[in-house]
């Protein structure tokens, strides 16, 4: 019986026998079906590219989708699930609420405060281990490591604020708090990453509602904070040692891999509409509250339903997998879930018929849109393998911008580089306010920051939700890049620092919520933005590296900057030694360098803003000239 036609040209011995099995395997089938090979492989984008003009061979094109959860429901579910474990995830948030006691209780002056909020920065944004550990281990082992460094640092904390334990080091302590916040990370970047893959085509609505109710935790913390542990620091720490791992626990199973879905539906845009509407109903409820608690002085019975109130509002989104069990709708597009995934004509088309054959060479729009994460190493090796035998191998090109990108590949571009810095002057300089709130309220008068607090976590949800909201609209009709609103955000953070320094009477809640706003921007833009040009496979790794941006400016600006100023005011105010001044500063100048600095820094933030934006406007004309999401079918990955 003659050898299949691939076979027979350019063969290779020395290639073919490192893939003996691979190599008998071929050699079996073309002796016996001797006609057009029907094989079930799944292939990357470039070995569509790659692979081409290969005689006589069609392929069925079906992810490695084994592992992933298939129907319609479990998304929503994993969704649902993951609005709980984000806001587990704004634990780091919390800070501003135990600070004061670790500074009274333990006798820390400010510097050494600013040094602890440091410490609770670079712990909840160094990600880089959570990123890679995505790749390769499912969400609820990210979840499970995140628990336990929650038990493990905020227990320590509790400890040292309780008194249980006496002369804890000033190193254990901040080394502590690092781990503690360091489950943020873990937490965030699993249901992150997840339900990023879970919905391709809709990242940028995505990462705003989960970055949203991340910001909005704050508020849901300090309600509870106020609520159920009587505003005692001790007791905070504690739930934050046990209650949120307990939750994790919960939501592991429901935080899963699922098979993506890649058509434009009308009834998601809606599932979409309902979440956004209700995380803004539970924001303005908790803001509303926290506002009048002090004012009416609201009993024990009234604060619990409050509570009760919240949990509801905080389980809206679940009832979107539940709608869909009880009224199922009937979908024409194909049915792409349960079975094998179809070329990108008839993803795009509509075609019902998910067991279409086609030839090796033409182009799967739908694993660009999965953008080659979930690809297995053996089904690329076979088609290279086939490729060998027909001599159609081609050099491997670098992925162009909207590609799936390796680190190594992205951080010798440009882009990359401008997108971290404009991202690090913004959350750099929103994160040294947010440290030193207490200290700035008291410094202008006010003494309950309670308010201040909720009133930032508040516009900081606004602002992550709303940037992701409006980005996707402009993206979608006007291909217009979405760092073009960090500019615009960043230019009024520098007018907000202004105002902030001038301290004005009656300006301080107005500068905050403005901050609030523009701070919340930032993340909700970074993370599409960074999935869209470097691609999905690698998007944990790109998406933690950024956020290194956060603890950087921390350091720089709140640990070197903030703290240094506002302890040398305080001595000069008080006349006593730096080192050991543990007082606190009163009237406008504690900050008001700082403030100018701050604003100094976002006009350069907003430079390098406008250079990115320039740069990558045709990448994202690309990406969107037909007014939904695709990548390039020439994609490398």
């Amino acid at each position: 019986m003659p050898c299949h036609p691939i076979f027979r040209q350019n063969f290779r011995p020395s290639l073919l026998f490192k893939k003996k099995k691979l190599f008998f395997s071929f050699l079996f089938f073309s002796l016996h079906f001797p006609g057009p090979l029907k094989i079930h492989v799944s292939l990357s984008p470039q070995d569509n590219e790659t692979h081409k003009n290969l005689l006589g061979v069609q392929i069925h094109h079906k992810t490695s989708m084994a592992n992933l959860k298939a129907g319609t429901r479990p998304p929503w579910v994993g969704l649902g699930a993951a609005v709980w474990v984000q806001i587990a995830s704004g634990n780091a948030y919390n800070f501003p609420l135990y600070s004061h006691s670790l500074k009274s209780v333990l006798g820390f002056n400010q510097h050494q405060l600013t040094m602890l909020g440091v410490a609770n920065d670079i712990g909840e944004n160094v990600g880089l281990l959570p990123g890679i550990a995505c790749n390769k281990f499912p969400p609820w082992v990210i979840l499970l490591i995140g628990s336990f460094a929650c038990i493990l640092g905020y227990g320590v904390l509790w400890l040292a604020v309780s008194k249980t334990v006496l002369y804890l080091p000033y190193w254990l302590l901040w080394l502590a708090l690092c781990v503690a916040t360091n489950s943020s990370a873990w937490l965030s970047t699993a249901v992150l990453v997840t339900n990023m893959r879970n919905f391709p085509v809709s990242r940028g609505t995505v990462a705003g509602i989960l970055k949203g109710y991340a910001g909005l935790s704050a508020a849901v913390f300090t309600e509870i904070y106020s609520t159920i542990l009587r505003k005692s620091s001790a007791n905070l720490l504690m739930f934050l040692s046990f209650g949120v791992p307990i939750l994790c626990f919960v939501m592991m199973y429901f935080v899963r891999a699922c098979t993506p879905a890649f058509g434009e539906d009308s009834a998601e845009h809606g599932h979409f509409l309902f979440i956004q509407v209700a995380s803004v109903v539970l924001g303005l409820y908790v803001l509303t509250t926290t506002i009048l608690d002090p004012i009416f002085h609201f009993s024990a019975e009234v604060s619990y339903a409050i509570l009760v109130g919240m949990v509801v509002l905080l389980m809206a989104p679940l009832a979107i997998p539940v709608k869909m069990t009880f009224c199922p709708l009937r979908i024409n597009q194909p049915e792409i879930r349960n079975q094998q995934v179809a070329s990108s004509d008839e993803t795009l088309q509509g075609e019902g018929n998910a067991d279409k054959t086609e030839p090796l060479l033409k182009s799967s729009e739908s694993s660009t849109y999965l953008g080659s994460f979930r690809e297995g190493d053996e089904a690329s090796e076979v088609a290279m393998l086939l490729a060998v035998g027909e001599g159609a191998v081609k050099k491997k090109r670098r992925p162009k911008r909207g590609e799936d990108f390796k680190f190594t590949e992205a951080v010798i571009k440009a882009d990359f580089w401008l997108l971290f810095l404009v991202y690090f002057t913004g959350v750099g300089s929103g994160v040294t306010v947010l440290n030193n709130l207490a200290q700035i309220g008291i410094a202008q008068g006010i003494h309950s920051t309670t308010i201040l607090l909720s009133l930032f976590s508040f516009c900081n949800f606004i602002g992550r939700l709303g940037g992701g909201v409006v980005s996707e609209h402009f993206v979608r009709s006007k291909t217009v890049p979405r760092t073009l609103w960090m500019t615009c955000t960043q230019i009024i953070m520098v007018i907000t620092y202004l105002l902030f320094a001038s301290a004005i009477s009656g300006t301080l809640y107005a500068a905050t919520a403005l901050l609030g706003i523009c701070y919340g921007v930032q993340f909700s833009i970074m993370i599409p933005t960074v999935s869209e040009l470097f691609g999905l496979k690698h998007f944990g790794i790109f998406y933690n590296f950024m956020s290194l941006g956060n603890p950087l400016g921390a350091f720089l600006f709140s640990g070197l900057l903030a703290g240094y100023i506002y302890d040398n005011e305080a001595a000069k105010q008080h006349g006593l030694g730096l080192i050991t001044s543990s007082i606190s500063c009163i009237g406008p100048n504690c900050f008001r360098l700082t403030f100018l600095i701050l604003a100094g820094i976002c006009g350069v933030g907003s430079v390098a803003s406008i250079i990115l934006t320039k740069r990558i406007w045709p990448v994202y004309q690309m990406l969107y000239g037909g007014g939904s999401f695709r990548l390039p079918q020439t994609s490398t990955y």
